[in-house]
């Protein structure tokens, strides 16, 4: 065989392999999507997955599964999928907790948040609301922080996410006092210990926190983020109730396996873009009180730089030890 044959049938088996990935990719999605969450059943993220998931099982006719992978603060999901084939058929539905923050709060990652994933869209924006239980003596912030002034070490806080952790933890550092921390798995894991008294207070999500609320199991004290909630909104914020300088919100995004292909990491941007704006999705975010918040994927990609810059002065100012 000469050179020139050769080179004649790589050059075809090289155009073989191009065309059928090709082919692949203009067919995706060919069967159902995983949509991996870092958190319970029950928490904002899964309930955003399922609205997701449904609008792009609508658009596609191919089933997206949600599956829960709680613990350590998402960074089990965030592996798994960090693992997973570079298909476009496993995706990360996550928050800033797995990508900006857990680098700040461990020492040692078993993914990196940059490297391991393929940036596909920002999908929303929001805040937390401060909750005691119903039955407790303070009726507002200002009480509660007089409260834990006067009693060092003897209130808690439970949190569930980075988000939830960091709140708390800024809301010692601005009122300069002592309460205890108490991680979870998942923030409806902590709201469960808040209603039983196992714990004193949270910051939570809305749609974790709101059901409580209204259903007169939660007292409401502050809203986390310097803007009011929609779905709260006789509620002041934390900084608004005395805690002068509090401003801390979260995001949602999703991220793919590093090297996930270009064109099908095109077509889940495309499809998630379009899911955002879905009706299934408007629900979450009218009842959560977040905002559809939708990038490109070199937008998410910088805004997570920018966050994961702003999360580590937050954790270091917080005087958080990395565990």
């Amino acid at each position: 065989m000469t050179s020139f044959t050769r080179r004649c049938l790589l050059a075809s088996s090289l155009g073989l392999a191009f065309a059928n990935t090709a082919f692949a990719q203009s067919d995706y999605p060919s069967k159902p999507i995983t949509f991996v969450v870092p958190f319970a059943a029950g928490s904002a993220t899964d309930q955003l997955a399922r609205a997701l998931g449904q609008s792009i099982t609508e658009k596609t006719k191919q089933p997206v599964v949600v599956e829960n992978k709680g613990g350590a603060s998402g960074m089990i999901a965030a592996q798994a999928v960090a693992k997973a084939p570079a298909d476009g058929y496993t995706v990360l539905i996550t928050t800033n907790t797995t990508h900006a923050a857990n680098e700040h709060l461990y020492k040692k990652l078993a993914y990196d948040p940059v490297k391991d994933f393929a940036p596909l869209s920002g999908l929303g924006k929001g805040g937390q609301v401060l909750v005691v239980p119903a039955g407790a003596p303070y009726k507002s912030v200002g009480e509660l922080v007089a409260f834990a002034k006067a009693n060092p070490g003897k209130l808690s806080f439970g949190s569930g996410s980075s988000s939830s952790r960091v709140a708390g933890e800024m809301l010692k550092q601005l009122a300069g006092v002592d309460i205890l921390h108490v991680p979870y798995k998942s923030n409806p894991l902590a709201i469960t210990d808040l209603l039983g008294g196992q714990i004193n207070l949270m910051i939570t999500d809305v749609s974790t926190g709101v059901p409580q609320i209204k259903a007169g199991k939660l007292r409401a004290l502050g809203y986390s983020t310097q803007k009011r909630s929609a779905q709260l909104p006789d509620v002041p914020t934390i900084a608004e109730a005395g805690v002068k300088g509090y401003d801390m919100g979260y995001w949602f995004a999703a991220y793919a396996p590093a090297n996930t292909p270009a064109p099908v990491v095109a077509k889940l941007n495309q499809l998630l873009n379009n899911a955002v704006a879905s009706a299934a999705a408007k629900s979450f975010f009218d009842m959560s009180g977040s905002e559809p918040w939708t990038t490109t994927p070199a937008e998410l990609a910088q805004f997570q730089s920018a966050e994961t810059k702003k999360w580590g002065q937050v954790i270091k100012a917080a005087g958080i030890t990395p565990e």
